[in-house]
């Protein structure tokens, strides 16, 4: 049975198409609260982001409820890894510079980085930090100055901050108003989207 969509509902997924950004993407490197990674893809797809990537080695693959945060997921392509090399592979392989989050000497604050360019930004597990395989072979560093007692940000606190510099970069360079997507494959886009 083909679900009904109004003419509304249909332009409201053709505006948001236009606008998603399909070389910028986050890595969720086993973020463990399914709660987390439902309001990281909220934030993605707020700031018009296409598809991210779940790394998952140790913590247990998220359970994404259905709330009102976990329905973002449906417009978010999720793409799963349990390879690190393979993954970091592809994703340069796209041209994209990979950014991971973290606290290290060599770390540099979120505002020096360019995010007109192709980026992938690996978000860290809560306790644990990066994980190891991923850490010796991403080398730059991001962190979002604070200026208070705590020094870490919620993880998807830190999605939206770092979306929002980025978001902000591609809005003044004009990287919204024209689409990432070729014609051909928005309107396969479309006809996706259309049915959900």
């Amino acid at each position: 049975m083909t679900r009904e969509i109004t003419e509304k509902r249909k332009q409201r997924i053709d505006q948001v198409l236009a606008k998603r950004q399909n070389d910028l993407t986050m890595v969720m490197d086993n973020i463990w609260d399914p709660h987390n990674v439902s309001a990281v893809l909220r934030s993605c797809d707020a700031f018009g982001v296409y598809g991210v990537h779940l790394y998952y080695t140790t913590s247990e693959w998220p359970d994404l409820a259905k709330k009102s945060s976990a329905s973002a997921k449906k417009w978010i392509q999720r793409t799963r890894h349990v390879d690190a090399a393979s993954m970091v592979d592809d994703l340069r392989g796209q041209g994209m510079q990979i950014l991971r989050t973290g606290f290290s000497e060599t770390a540099r604050p979120v505002t020096v980085f360019d995010f007109t360019k192709p980026t992938a930004i690996i978000l860290s597990n809560e306790h644990r930090g990066t994980s190891p395989e991923l850490a010796e072979i991403i080398p730059d560093e991001i962190y979002i100055p604070m200026h208070g007692m705590v020094q870490s940000f919620n993880v998807s606190v830190a999605a939206a901050i770092i979306l929002y510099e980025a978001s902000t970069q591609r809005e003044r360079a004009g990287m919204y108003d024209v689409p990432t997507f070729s014609e051909d494959e928005i309107e396969e886009l479309k006809t996706e989207w259309y049915a959900r």
